[in-house]
């Protein structure tokens, strides 16, 4: 009797536990939820593993062998060698402590410049406003390199960096070295170039701000300056919290800047070290990604203890805007029209002219007037010639390796967009029809951690997962694809939870009364009301994928797609060939992103001013 008891309670515990996997399982985002949960994991955590094993492991030919004595195995060396040794400080801690820097002092320019811009644009009545805000943001869609290029072009001379003098020297002003290389100009570089990500944060805080704070502290007698400091800035507080996440880890990983502009940080010391100290570069890119991890905890750590501010005085109203002057609002705008000039306008002119100077970077011939030498040879030399300084190269124009690139890096930038838009909106489904959940916060925060994590610690993961004797997708469109989608999916992830939060679960109720197939909700619902957020999740993945060096470079050959074709030439010292391929990239990104506003309606800075 006892155990015919036990056998019906067992089997109506199993049955109740079937049910409620099949009731679990009956719901579309529990599904997507397990699936995600599943992948983003292993694609998250199997690059991890497979990096931190190769941080022990002897690999034949390099110092790890000389160390121990072994050609195969595993040992602790690399980490002796790299924090002990005479070499610690030149292959660690100096570059460590330049890449610090190097993202503290771009948080600081890009939210001090981008900050005073949003602040100016929303809040003051100066002219030209419309046009500084879409102009604003082209430093951020054009390749990360673009402006560490153009500060070589201006600054750089025979005298003190040892190459072609640029524009400035040929009139005959020389730059200090400090200037011209180093961190002040990667620091700079870098702010201007993540400066829109402080404009378009701070700039819808300070656009939608509710007015009822500031006209309480009017009503006060309260002055300007304190209600700035205590009232303001404590609002914005948010905006400049996410804009440092940003940017500290977009820094951390940045490897064009600092290598064009010569400074030693963890992601140039790890490309110089890979080939005879790899373990030992591994443990650098380790590194990089504990500093994205830790960014990722210190700001779910700033959103708990974010303070919230209300008033139970004044009347809210139009927010007024401050009164420059009938001068000042004119001078404060030619002066913000002609930097913007020198960050947006003046690279795409700068590359276009260096592909017909007859030596790239040799701007002398201002200084003398004759403009006679100027050459077409770099796009329309149809032959394989040694002359000139062609080393048997045809012109752009007629170049298959730059062609051929060129429709590789369309290919894996639609690739991407497709596949991190279509996993990014289904996360965001998810996500918020299950908000409260342990499992939607968590695929949630898995989804977007490879974004914090610096481009070239990703990419050197994914270079040491891929390419063994096992799994061997090293150099194929496959690889890239995978890694971009992977680093991608947070663009999407984010555009689409945002959109789908705003939606009320009753629309999708009514239709799921009339027994509507949860697909048919979807392309028939859901994404026709929210296609403009849902669109965006496609093609921010596109536009960056377009211009990115630090995620692939290590995952492909140079000649593959357009950013390592740039490098190749530029080894080979073809320097009108690396212009002509910045300039082509600026183009298409330019294109790409005016036709999306064309027929979208959609800009990054629509919600400001733009």
């Amino acid at each position: 009797m006892g155990r015919h008891m036990a056998r019906t309670n067992s089997t109506a515990t199993g049955r109740i536990m079937l049910n409620r996997v099949r009731t679990f399982l009956s719901k579309p985002q529990n599904v997507i939820l397990l699936l995600m949960g599943i992948v983003l994991t292993a694609s998250t955590v199997a690059p991890i593993v497979a990096i931190v094993q190769d941080t022990i492991k002897i690999h034949p030919g390099t110092i790890d062998e000389y160390l121990s004595g072994r050609s195969s195995g595993y040992t602790l060396a690399n980490y002796i060698d790299l924090f002990t040794s005479p070499l610690a400080k030149r292959n660690l801690w100096e570059p460590l402590l330049n890449t610090i820097w190097l993202s503290v002092g771009s948080c600081a320019v890009a939210i001090l410049y981008g900050g005073i811009f949003a602040f100016l644009i929303t809040r003051t009545n100066l002219k030209a406003r419309k046009y500084l805000s879409s102009i604003f943001i082209f430093p951020y869609i054009m390749p990360q390199w673009t402006l560490a290029v153009v500060w070589q072009h201006m600054f750089s001379s025979n005298a003190v960096t040892g190459t072609s003098n640029g524009l400035l020297a040929s009139f005959g002003i020389v730059m200090p070295a400090w200037w011209c290389v180093g961190l002040f100009p990667s620091v700079v570089v870098l702010g201007l170039h993540y400066a829109p990500f402080a404009y378009i944060l701070i700039g819808g805080i300070f656009r939608n701000m509710d007015a009822n704070l500031e006209e309480a502290a009017t009503i006060l007698d309260t002055p300007k300056w304190k209600t700035m400091l205590r009232i303001t800035i404590p609002m914005i507080k948010p905006a400049i919290l996410s804009t440092i996440l940003l940017v500290f880890g977009g820094a951390m990983g940045s490897y064009p800047v600092p290598h064009y502009l010569n400074l030693t940080t963890l992601s140039t010391k790890y490309v110089s070290m890979n080939d005879k100290y790899t373990g030992e570069a591994s443990i650098l890119a380790i590194i990089m990604m504990l500093f994205g991890v830790a960014i990722m905890f210190a700001n779910q750590l700033s959103i708990r203890s974010r303070k919230n501010y209300t008033t139970v005085t004044g009347k809210s109203g139009q927010i007024s805007k401050i009164n420059l002057g009938k001068v000042g609002k004119y001078i404060i705008a030619v002066l913000l029209i002609v930097l913007t000039f020198f960050t947006s306008i003046f690279p795409i002119i700068s590359f276009a002219f260096e592909t017909f100077l007859p030596n790239p970077g040799d701007y002398s011939f201002l200084y003398t007037g004759d403009a006679s030498n100027l050459t077409t040879k770099w796009w329309l030399t149809n032959e394989n010639i040694t002359e000139n300084g062609m080393y048997g190269q045809m012109g752009i124009l007629h170049n298959a390796t730059i062609w051929r690139a060129y429709g590789g890096t369309i290919l894996v930038a639609v690739c991407c967009s497709l596949f991190a838009g279509t996993v990014g909106t289904m996360i965001g489904y998810a996500v918020s029809k299950c908000r409260r959940s342990k499992a939607a916060n968590y695929v949630n925060s898995v989804a977007f951690l490879p974004y914090l994590m610096p481009s070239i610690a990703v990419g050197a993961a994914f270079f040491v997962l891929f390419s063994n004797q096992y799994i061997n997708l090293f150099n194929t469109y496959t690889l890239l694809i995978i890694v971009g989608t992977i680093k991608y999916i947070p663009f999407a992830s984010r555009s689409a939870l945002n959109s789908m939060l705003q939606l009320s679960g009753e629309i999708e109720e009514a239709a799921l009364i009339q027994n509507v197939p949860w697909t048919k909700r979807m392309t028939r619902i859901i994404i026709p009301i929210q296609k403009t957020s849902i669109l965006s999740g496609y093609l921010l993945p596109f536009m960056t994928c377009l211009r990115e060096l630090s995620l692939f470079m290590l995952l492909c050959v140079q000649g593959f797609i357009l950013a390592t074709t740039l490098d190749y030439f530029d080894e080979m010292g073809l320097y009108a060939f690396s212009s002509g391929i910045n300039l082509i990239l600026i183009i298409t990104i330019l294109v790409c992103n005016t036709i999306v506003n064309k027929l979208t309606g959609a800009s990054i800075d629509s919600g400001i001013g733009g």
